[in-house]
């Protein structure tokens, strides 16, 4: 969201709208053994829009297909097109930009809504309301603050404090469980940036060695922009799910095992919870070194086919920045399991 007074970016000036293929009038594409079955080549076609002040018009488009920007195109191929308009707000020029996937995006979002709802009825209901409510925070309140110049830090903090509160409560109301829950979770994925933070220090490595680095310099001076805290940032969010989870199962089986025995005392409480905390742990470890292996996939296949050094493939920047947020995450995870359960253990036996 830009800043009250500030001159608008290219980007928010450009009119993007959906459209489909009228008509294939001619086309020069083919196949090549190197694309895997992917059509290189240029097509002619006529591109009715479908949304906007500029619904109904006709336009002739040329579509230049190659490897990295391949949008194939059929008579009516949905597609989303961006607009350049001359002096008089006319459309004169068009560029392919992409295929429209709203149908299959929006298809796949209600799909999974309608699963989690039927699967999980009411808890269900609160568990989506309250994904909802972290996307909507994560967009609404955190990017924003950062980019005015709120250490992101600090602005990570209170927005996984916030989003754990809500969603949380949404999950329990306000309970016992929930609490201890919430103070875990806050505290576990804490732990998670202080881990990134001094291993930032001693490597060192920060926001500035990230891959959009560049990118977010060129903006930083005009709006505030802070970028050394935006590797922990990215971390607090990252493991923010993974620790809410384990805290919530650590706490839930704390809570069961305290209304089966109320006469239990900590110890008992500690030892219990402790032994079903470290079967999750191990898998929600997993969960965070594998989702930061995929997103850098692509970068290790390119590393292994031009056979780089060991030494200089764990000594990049890219890759230090993906060990890091892998290893403080699950640093977090691990450490939250005692601390959820010495402070259910102490919190429910107290509550007898």
């Amino acid at each position: 969201m830009p800043q009250k007074g500030a001159v608008p970016t290219a980007a928010s000036q450009l009119v993007f709208e959906k459209a489909h293929v009228s008509e294939l009038l001619t086309e020069n594409a083919s196949p090549d053994y190197w694309t895997e079955g992917l059509r290189l080549g240029t097509q002619e076609v006529i591109v009715t829009i479908d949304s906007g002040e500029y619904k109904g018009e006709e336009l002739h488009v040329t579509n230049y297909m190659n490897a990295y920007a391949n949008v194939d195109l059929q008579q009516g191929t949905p597609i989303i097109v961006r607009l350049d308009l001359d002096t008089q707000k006319h459309p004169y020029v068009v560029y392919i930009a992409n295929y429209d996937r709203s149908f299959v995006l929006i298809a796949l979002a209600l799909i999974f809504a309608m699963l989690l709802i039927f699967l999980g009825g009411k808890k269900g209901i609160s568990a989506l309301t309250g994904l909802i409510f972290t996307v909507l925070s994560i967009w609404f309140l955190l990017i924003p603050l950062v980019q005015r110049g709120v250490p992101s830090i600090l602005a990570s903090i209170l927005i996984v404090a916030l989003t754990t509160i809500v969603s949380l409560f949404l999950l329990n109301g306000f309970s016992l469980k929930t609490l201890c829950a919430t103070l875990g979770c806050i505290g576990g994925v804490t732990i998670a940036g202080i881990v990134a933070y001094i291993a930032g220090i001693m490597t060192p490595i920060s926001g500035f060695n990230m891959t959009e680095a560049e990118e977010l310099i060129l903006r930083a001076s005009d709006s505030g922009l802070k970028i050394s805290g935006l590797l922990v940032s990215g971390i607090l969010i990252s493991s923010l799910g993974a620790v809410m989870d384990i805290a919530l199962t650590i706490t839930s089986a704390v809570s069961e095992l305290h209304d089966m025995n109320p006469k239990a005392t900590q110890t008992e409480l500690f030892k219990a919870s402790l032994n079903i905390g470290r079967d999750a742990m191990g898998t929600m470890a997993n969960t965070l070194i594998l989702a930061f292996a995929g997103a850098s996939l692509n970068t290790l296949i390119l590393f292994r086919i031009f056979d780089y050094p060991y030494l200089q493939i764990f000594n990049s920047d890219m890759i230090t920045v993906e060990i890091i947020q892998g290893l403080a995450g699950s640093i977090g995870i691990i450490l939250t399991v005692p601390f959820v359960a010495a402070l259910s253990s102490v919190a429910f036996e107290k509550n007898k």
